[in-house]
């Protein structure tokens, strides 16, 4: 009777499966959005530094010296890429010490890294500068070109600026990739810079953008590095600047020097000790079930393996107060959602107020009526949940595949801050059905003002109606 019932008036029940159609399609796309875009931001921060784990000396978690470094074997790096889980491994040595150019001293991370297998995990290579833009450049690029007034003003505010490709310059002059085709080789010719990556046994360093900038220290020159090493030993050397990189973390581009795995473990007098091994795992849902069995095959005595909550317990903290906002915001879409809902079905039962009056009138108590509307009520919010959630699908697998790349001073502010600029849906999970049964539940809910109408409803009234 109750699906008898819906049907008698399409009109009605296409428009109150609409407003619940929208309500879903829109809920899902959102919250997708928001996990796809926030999940993205993560990955990126965890899998180019931290790493998702790190193998450890089970003291150095406590005490972040190299006095508490382990010993590194290849038989420890073949056994832990071997583990179930595990998608790449990298050996790293960090530690802090003063950097110095003779102008400007400051107090630096070193992180000493095996140049091959980095390229795996952070890449630093792909971050190295390759143009530069100083007063001198700007004005002769501004002497051979024809700029507007803005450029010319956006020109002189990044005359101090690196970068590793000229795409970032488009987007700082505000341009597309082809509007800036036409002024492309003139930038190429006189913003180029000569820096690079290091090699296997380089005794040179990469200094990150701004830190070079603080020392004003520039490829060729050379950077005095002092410390103290292993067990107390002392550091000092001097380093040929090999390159410039742009590193995507701005706290750590004011502080980071690399250089090679050897020529660190010499410099801190490490032998062939390292402080850890980064660990990067293909599924992320696994990351606990992986630590697991490194722990087991690794010994437990010395070794430690940490997650990525354990060693960056501040940017945990920032994931969970960003997750919580995002909540509150869904939270208050959903607010919106329930009162459009509940018009819905007060308008629906408003209109068959007549209806309701005759069909008590002929005999039919009120609860057994009150029970087919829910029902009704039910297969209204199942076909426009159902629906909604068939017509998101294909978006969320386009968008997951080919995400909205964000562009102007958005774009600008996603990179200054690390991050690529684009917004990907997160694939689909849990997230996506629990969305269709929140607002099914809705429905439901939004029936009880309607339905304690129909238990006051006084007949000879609704007969008049």
């Amino acid at each position: 009777m109750a699906w008898r019932n819906i049907w008698r008036n399409k009109r009605r029940t296409l428009i109150s499966a609409a407003s619940i159609f929208f309500a879903v399609f829109f809920a899902i796309i959102m919250r997708s959005f928001q996990l796809g875009t926030y999940g993205h931001m993560i990955k990126q921060s965890i899998e180019m530094f931290s790493g998702y784990l790190q193998v450890q000396n089970i003291d150095y978690f406590d005490e972040k010296t190299l006095d508490n470094s382990l010993e590194f074997s290849n038989e420890m790096l073949k056994k832990i890429n071997t583990t179930n889980g595990v998608k790449i491994s990298v050996p790293r040595v960090e530690s802090f010490v003063l950097a110095s150019t003779g102008h400007q001293s400051k107090g630096i991370m070193v992180s000493g890294i095996d140049v091959n297998k980095e390229r795996l995990l952070s890449n630093p290579e792909h971050y190295v500068i390759h143009y530069k833009l100083t007063p001198l450049i700007t004005q002769k690029i501004i002497d051979e070109l024809s700029f507007t007034k803005k450029q010319i003003e956006l020109l002189k505010l990044h005359e101090n600026s690196f970068y590793n490709n000229t795409d970032r310059i488009a987007l700082d002059l505000g341009l597309t990739h082809d509007g800036f085709e036409s002024f492309r080789k003139v930038f190429e010719k006189h913003s180029a810079f000569k820096g690079e990556y290091l090699s296997e046994n380089d005794d040179g360093v990469l200094v990150s953008s701004k830190l070079a900038t603080f020392l004003r220290a520039n490829v060729g020159d050379t950077i005095v590095l002092i410390g103290q090493g292993y067990h107390g030993s002392s550091a000092a050397g001097l380093f040929p600047v090999r390159g410039i990189v742009k590193v995507p973390s701005p706290e750590l581009d004011n502080k980071l020097i690399y250089m090679t795995l050897a020529k660190s473990q010499e410099f801190f007098s490490l032998g062939n000790r390292i402080t850890s091994i980064v660990v990067n795992i293909k599924n992320t849902d696994e990351m606990l079930a992986v630590q697991s069995a490194l722990t087991n095959r690794l010994n437990e005595n010395e070794l430690a393996v940490k997650n990525w909550e354990q060693v960056n317990p501040i940017l945990k903290q920032q994931i969970e107060g960003d997750n919580k906002s995002g909540q509150m915001f869904v939270g208050i879409l959903y607010f919106i959602i329930f009162f459009g809902i509940f018009g819905t079905v007060l308008m629906m039962i408003t209109e068959r107020k007549r209806e309701f009056g005759v069909m008590v009138a002929i005999g039919m108590r009120k609860k057994i009526l009150a029970t087919i509307v829910i029902i009704e009520m039910f297969f209204l919010g199942l076909i426009g949940t159902i629906s909604g959630m068939l017509a998101v699908i294909p978006l969320i697998v386009w968008y997951n595949i080919n995400p909205i790349k964000v562009t102007g001073e958005t774009a600008k502010m996603y990179e200054d801050m690390g991050f690529d600029p684009v917004m990907p849906t997160a694939a689909i999970g849990h997230y996506f059905t629990w969305q269709g049964v929140i607002i099914l539940i809705m429905v439901l809910l939004a029936c009880y003002i309607p339905l304690k109408k129909i238990r006051k409803m006084k007949v000879m009234e609704s007969l008049r109606a």
